[in-house]
Order: C-alpha cells, then sequence, then structure tokens
C-alpha cells in the first residue's frame, strides 16, 4: 500500500524518532510509507490535495490531535498512535477533545504506548473501546562508537577528570511540559557541597520564549550545563558514558529516553507522574522521586551505592528486553496496518 505518515517532526524529539522507527516497520512489509511533518498543514483540505498528489490508498497520524484532525473526511482508511501529550494535556480543552473524539470514530484502529493511557482514553471516548491497542515503544540504541567522551567534556565547559565525575543527564526539548528547570536550584546547591556532580541538560531548542528563561537560569546555576540537540547515536554515546539519565517532566506518554538508558545499562531517576511510573519501577529498574529534595536524596544514594546501581541496571535491562521488543513492535504494527487495507465500505 501506499501510506500517508503524519507526525510532528521537530528533529531529535521523541515523536520523530518514533515517526521514523514506525516507517521502517511498515517499509520493512513492502508498504510505501509517505512520511510528512504535521505542523507544515493547515487543513484537512491541503491534506487533501497531497492524498491524490502521492496517490495514497490509507493513513497512520502519531498524535490524535496534530496529525488526526488532518486525516478527517478523506475517505481513505487510517490509524492513530497516541503521543502522550493529546490524551494528558489536550483532552482536557474541550474544542479539542470534541475533534479527537471526531477523529476516533473515524480511525480503523488506535495504538497506545501503555495500558494507562489505553484506559485514560477509553474514559475520554467511550465510543473508541475495542479499536485501542497497547504497543509499547520498541527500543533499539546505536552509540556512535568514535564519540570523544572528553572533547563533549570539554564543550560542556565541565574541566574535570572523567574518572571522578557523576554526570546526570536531563534529555528533553525545551518546552515547559519537560519541565527542564525542575531539578535546576536544588541540583546547583548539591553541586556546590559535591562539584563532581553535574547536570546535562540536552536537546532541541522547542519554544523559543521559554528557551531564553532555560538559558538565563542555567547560565546563573552552579553545576548546570545546557547543550543543544545532538543525532541519535552521539546521543546515545553520551547516554553510555553518564552516570544517570533524569526525567523531570509534568507529563509523558512513554519516555523512550529513560527505556533507551535502561538499555544501555544506565540508572534511571524518573519524576513520578503516570507515563513514567509505567515503565519506572521504584527501587527495581530505576527510581522515582516527587520533589526536587526527594531527586537529590535519591541520587545521592545512587552515588554512595554501586550495589543499588547495579541491581536497578540489571532490572532495567531486563525489563527493556521483555516489554520493549523492537522486534514484537514491528510485527504489530505490520499487523494493524492491515486492518487499512480494501475499501472503506467494507
Amino acid at each position: 500500500m501506499r501510506l500517508l505518515f503524519l507526525a510532528v517532526l521537530r528533529p531529535h524529539t521523541g515523536n520523530a524518532v518514533t515517526a521514523q522507527r514506525v516507517r521502517a516497520h511498515l517499509e520493512a512489509a513492502g508498504h510505501v510509507c509517505i512520511l510528512k511533518d504535521a505542523f507544515d498543514f493547515e487543513s484537512p483540505s491541503e491534506i487533501a490535495n497531497l492524498i491524490l498528489a502521492e496517490n495514497c490508498e490509507a493513513a497512520l497520524a502519531l498524535h490524535l490531535y496534530r496529525g488526526g484532525r488532518l486525516l478527517q473526511g478523506h475517505r481513505i482508511p487510517f490509524g492513530i498512535i497516541f503521543g502522550g501529550t493529546d490524551v494528558n494535556e489536550d483532552a482536557n480543552q474541550g474544542e479539542k477533545n470534541i475533534v479527537m473524539g471526531r477523529v476516533l470514530e473515524e480511525a480503523r484502529f488506535a495504538v497506545a504506548f501503555t495500558e494507562s493511557m489505553k484506559e485514560m482514553a477509553q474514559a475520554q471516548w467511550p465510543h473508541a473501546k475495542g479499536k485501542i491497542y497497547v504497543q509499547s515503544q520498541g527500543i533499539a540504541t546505536t552509540p556512535n562508537a568514535a564519540f570523544n567522551w572528553n572533547t563533549f567534556l570539554q564543550r560542556s565547559k565541565i574541566n574535570q577528570s572523567a574518572d571522578n565525575l557523576h554526570i546526570f543527564l536531563l534529555i528533553c526539548g525545551l518546552r515547559q511540559v519537560k519541565d527542564p528547570l525542575y531539578l535546576v536550584d536544588a541540583f546547583s546547591e548539591w553541586h556546590q557541597e559535591e562539584p563532581s556532580v553535574y547536570l546535562v541538560i540536552a536537546g532541541p531548542e522547542v519554544d523559543p520564549v521559554f528557551t531564553r528563561e532555560v538559558k538565563a537560569k542555567v547560565r546563573r546555576a552552579a553545576g548546570v550545563r545546557l547543550i543543544g540537540e545532538m543525532p541519535q547515536e552521539d546521543l546515545h554515546a553520551v547516554v553510555k558514558n553518564c552516570f544517570a539519565v533524569v526525567n523531570s517532566s509534568v507529563s509523558e506518554g512513554m519516555s523512550a529516553a529513560i527505556l533507551e538508558a535502561m538499555d544501555l545499562e544506565v540508572p534511571v531517576l524518573a519524576r513520578n507522574i503516570p507515563g513514567n511510573a509505567a515503565v519506572v519501577k521504584h527501587e527495581v529498574t530505576g527510581l522515582l522521586f516527587s520533589s526536587p529534595q526527594e531527586f537529590v536524596h535519591l541520587a545521592k544514594r545512587l552515588v554512595s551505592d554501586p550495589a543499588l546501581e547495579k541491581e536497578i541496571v540489571g532490572n532495567g535491562r531486563e525489563y527493556v528486553r521483555m516489554y520493549h521488543s523492537w522486534q514484537v513492535e514491528r510485527d504489530t504494527y505490520q499487523q494493524l496496518i492491515s486492518k487499512l487495507e480494501g475499501s472503506t465500505e467494507d
């Protein structure tokens, strides 16, 4: 089939990485997958022209509102993958909620990354029961073998020997829902007591106004560094070399950064929100915190307790192998896409 796939494709964001991976799954099954950035289109009529021009037989959208609303009324069958903010945030806005409900009426299937996301969606849109499937993100990491850690540290203005350092890495696009400033003050205080700990925030500048606020705050914060977006392979190499990966989001669908850290055998400290608690079991596959003070307490514990670190890392890796298999994800999408074959009248 010729498939149109709409997603928000800002480079180096979770959505873009997920979209590329799902496209690869579909192309491996012999489909032609035309991946387009949802933000490039204003209205369904522009999509109608694209469907005609590209001779698309079916479509898929990542994010029920941003991508899904553009696929309504085109008489080609489509499926939806929930993004996270659609169910967690947009569903609370009346107008968007109505639009998303209508999209789900037309969709042949919808994919949620977690059981709790599926339950939330069914509570919002009961008519979608029976068409929502749970498929967690499939994870495959590819660290750049040629990556130079010491050069990276120098570039980040961390002028200490790599042997004594504990780098905590926060991977996120700079926007408010990711709350990158949540830990900055508490971390900075800890760095002043313990100069070998650093918080490095890595990710693209998504919201320009908020980015200025983040940069201004980080400039004044001891022990906190901000680096821009990086190619996936380099970022995986940074994860592999850091001491722990941190997530401080207000809301998450399913954080690929957390799962990639587990796959690369790096401990995870994550804010205790539903999306994170769905993949991080406290003191088993990672550590969950509910305040900046609790984060510092748990981070200190991790630094001083190698046995805890070893146990979390082993469990995390096992968890990703069992529940986030790339091959299982591939099989699921290849099966689901077959629901789009045949005419809409079927």
